[in-house]
């Protein structure tokens, strides 16, 4: 095989992966901005903890990964199969396979929204010294990366559905009065929420809020 392959759409993507998912002994590493960053992954991970690979692979997924409740609950599924599940401490930018370490598979970020930018494309390498890089910057991250468990339990605080619209509006620029009126609440009522929110995520400021909501996966970057 060529080291550098450059793959385009999904069909490409399966054609080159699929051979490579046969064997129940491979490591495999997945990095990926959520669930939904491979083609198929949800479904793949079903069949690779019913062929009992799972104790044999490590998901380090962005916070971005637990916004949705049904992607928690996912992931807790993962985690309960054997596969282990680490959330890390900032967005990933782009989703990694390594698999043995012989092979690595990237995706491309610019093309992550295939409606927009066409088909996604992914590079696929069998270059050692690209692989033992990559290998090693996934290392330093998984080593400060949080358990799924923990995360979920101690550090992510419990923020409703109401809530994550505040913070959104937070986000957004808009002045108190404009979020309250887009919102449905009196002024009263979302500065209260405002204050709320910065208790729940020890952060000084409205900005720290944001930062901090971004760092814990509660809005999507």
């Amino acid at each position: 095989m060529s080291q550098v392959i450059e793959l385009r759409g999904e069909s490409e993507f399966w054609a080159r992966i699929k051979p490579l998912t046969e064997s129940d002994d491979a490591e495999w590493v997945h990095i990926a901005h959520d669930l939904d960053t491979w083609p198929g992954a949800r479904e793949a991970a079903r069949l690779h903890a019913r062929r009992g690979g799972a104790p044999r692979a490590r998901k380090l997924y962005s916070p971005a990964a637990l916004v949705d409740e049904g992607d928690r609950k996912a992931l807790r599924e993962m985690a309960a199969c054997g596969f282990q599940v680490r959330i890390a401490t900032a967005p990933l930018p782009q989703g990694t396979v390594i698999i043995d370490r012989r092979t690595m598979i990237l995706t491309d970020p610019a093309t992550a929204v295939p409606a927009v930018h066409g088909p996604r494309t992914y590079t696929m390498s069998a270059s050692p010294a690209l692989i033992r890089g990559t290998y090693a910057l996934f290392e330093a991250t998984w080593a400060s990366a949080i358990d799924l468990t923990a995360f979920l339990d101690a550090r992510r605080p419990r923020i409703d559905d109401r809530a994550i619209e505040v913070l959104r509006a937070l986000g957004s620029g808009a002045t108190d009065e404009a979020a309250a009126r887009e919102l449905g609440m009196s002024l009263r009522t979302y500065r209260r929420r405002v204050a709320e929110l910065l208790t729940s995520l020890d952060a000084a400021s409205r900005f720290q809020a944001g930062v901090r909501a971004g760092e814990l996966g509660l809005i999507r970057r």
